[in-house]
């Protein structure tokens, strides 16, 4: 059984990557946080060419999950052997070798296999037992190559988690085996899943941990191997500036900020801070906090009990009619008729953090999707 030792293991490594040590661990932390990251493993997998698979979507894994009203997204780690993974609508096949993970952040249904054309198996007939039954290990294939692979799904608020999700290609495909933090991940991970049956409750809680580290490690390698003009989010946060900005405005969101405060605490101007923050999120620093405020309102409205005063004052404001007044702009309705509605009709709220920051990760999309 792993202990909380083997966690702060891994933050060291991660700490000193040299691939890793530009980007700001602090925004990233504060996002996944708020979205309420939640990992787990569902197939260890060994099959032999020629093989082809038809992975589900988001939306039928999740009709299977309890957690239903949640953004799932799926990945997978490829252990031995190689392999392919494709969209199903129109993807190009992208080749897979031992070390890769590839993660599918939008949730698409896809194939993956390896060798030559054979008809696929649709594994949404088998996924609702296999989640059911909490089966790890599945074999098939022609008796060829052998290819082994980890999958699993991690959940999120489905709003909160476009902050970071709407810039990423429909796969994103990373190598983990160049350098010792992912070599440690991955041995850590196949450990685990490998003992899972006699390491008892607590071995399913260390694999969904290890699966959330996972999904970081490849969300800041991505991260850091993106083209130096590229702009959105994720570019953002490996900028110096606009990354110590984001993270300061995620970890304190109520805090009274203005662009002088800002700018002092990150220790540049307010003109630098506005330019560059504008380059890369095509907005400025206080209107992303604010429609930041208004998201995590939403979900706290959807969540819990909590007055309207109490909501507007945890997310930064001191005038509950200022904070209707800015809630009804963002979603269209007061606060108290958007929980009634919520509530009515168990809708997940609808708009993203930045629609701007949604129109732009759009049109970088078709660049986006070429990058594994």
């Amino acid at each position: 059984m792993l202990s909380c030792g083997s966690f702060i293991q891994a933050s060291d490594l991660l700490s000193r990557d040299p691939l890793l040590v530009a980007i700001d661990m602090d925004v990233l932390s504060e996002v996944l946080k708020a979205v309420k990251l939640d990992g787990a493993v569902f197939f260890n997998g060994e099959f032999s060419s020629p093989w082809c698979a038809r992975e589900p979507d988001a939306g039928t894994l999740a009709s299977y999950l309890p957690t239903r009203s949640k953004h799932v997204i799926i990945f997978h780690l490829i252990t031995e052997g190689r392999g392919y993974v494709r969209i199903e609508e129109n993807g190009r096949a992208i080749p897979l070798e031992a070390g890769d993970i590839v993660i599918l952040a939008q949730g698409d249904a896809h194939f993956m296999g390896n060798g030559p054309f054979v008809t696929p198996i649709d594994s949404a007939m088998q996924l609702q037992q296999v989640l059911a039954e909490g089966r790890m290990i599945s074999h098939c294939g022609g008796g060829g190559e052998l290819t082994k692979l980890i999958c699993g799904y991690l959940t999120c608020d489905p709003q909160l988690s476009q902050v970071f999700l709407a810039g990423l290609p429909p796969i994103v495909k990373v190598h983990i085996r160049d350098s010792p933090s992912g070599q440690w991940l991955e041995d850590t991970l196949r450990y685990s899943i490998d003992h899972a049956e006699v390491s008892g409750p607590g071995g399913a809680a260390v694999i969904a941990k290890l699966s959330e580290v996972l999904f970081v490690e490849t969300l800041r390698r991505y991260i850091a191997k993106l083209p130096p003009s590229h702009t959105g989010w994720l570019a953002g946060v490996r900028d110096p500036d606009v990354g110590k900005a984001l993270a300061v405005l995620h970890k304190q969101p109520a805090q009274p900020w203005t662009i002088a405060s800002l700018a002092n605490e990150v220790g540049i101007s307010r003109s630098v801070l506005a330019e560059r923050f504008r380059h890369y999120l095509s907005d400025t620093p206080i209107g992303y906090l604010t429609r930041w405020r208004l998201q995590l309102a939403a979900q706290v409205l959807a969540s819990t009990a909590k007055s309207v005063a109490e909501v507007a004052n945890d997310v930064g404001y001191e005038s509950e009619p200022s904070f209707n007044r800015a809630f009804k702009r963002q979603f269209g309705a007061p606060p108290a008729r958007f929980r009634s509605h919520v509530k009515r009709t168990h809708a997940s709220f609808p708009l993203p953090i930045n629609k701007r920051i949604g129109r732009l990760a759009a049109r970088q999309l078709d660049t986006a999707r070429t990058q594994t």
